[in-house]
């Protein structure tokens, strides 16, 4: 059966927890794009806009006689032909966002998991606790736990107010409620901080 090693606060280990079986299979990296690509286009805002020819500034007049001139004959000074024209076929504001079944959403949160288990990326703590609010003992926290200078997701459970008011100056750092992550969360951050009451939540979640 995997296992999940465990920290303290300074750094030293403590124990470990069991994971389930399927941690130990192949990572299926198919459910992860599904995922992901879903999560970037649901970010998507659509707000690209061109005007067509009805609605370019400008009048609506013959540009020139239609015979004489030598040119190719032009009915309208705001055809798509014409400079300042309307746009063919250009982007308009629309909604990408779109759906992909429960299961396979939870289904790429665990391969995401297994992926950062896997490359030793997840550091797992048996609690979170700070002295004081000061952002430098939070710091001080991930130094020990080697993940001071990256791009960093916490995800803690029922977390002090201390915790929160250090942590939220500390730069690269993402903090996640348990029961919102999802796999672009873990994937986007080099590395993944939660504590044990946070990871359980999580399996349980996975289900």
């Amino acid at each position: 059966m995997p296992k999940l090693t465990i920290y303290n606060i300074d750094g030293k280990e403590t124990g470990s927890m069991d994971l389930p079986e399927s941690f130990g299979e192949k990572v299926n990296q198919d459910v992860i794009h599904q995922a992901v690509v879903m999560y970037q286009a649901n970010e998507r805002q659509g707000n690209a806009d061109t005007k067509i020819r009805s609605e370019v500034s400008g009048g609506n007049k013959k540009p020139f006689r239609q015979k004489g001139t030598g040119r190719a004959r032009q009915g309208s000074s705001r055809s798509p032909l014409m400079r300042h024209g309307g746009i063919v076929f250009g982007p308009h504001p629309r909604d990408f966002s779109y759906v992909v079944p429960k299961k396979v959403r939870l289904s790429a949160l665990r391969e995401a998991l297994k992926t950062k288990i896997n490359g030793d990326l997840l550091c797992c703590v048996d609690v979170m606790a700070v002295k004081s609010a000061k952002t430098k003992d939070f710091v001080a926290i991930l130094k020990n736990l080697k993940v001071g200078s990256k791009k960093v997701l916490a995800l803690f459970d029922d977390c002090a107010k201390e915790v929160t008011l250090a942590s939220r100056n500390v730069p690269r750092l993402n903090l996640v409620k348990p029961m919102e992550v999802n796999a672009l969360d873990v994937l986007k951050n080099n590395k993944v901080v939660v504590t044990r009451a946070a990871m359980e939540k999580i399996l349980k979640r996975l289900q």
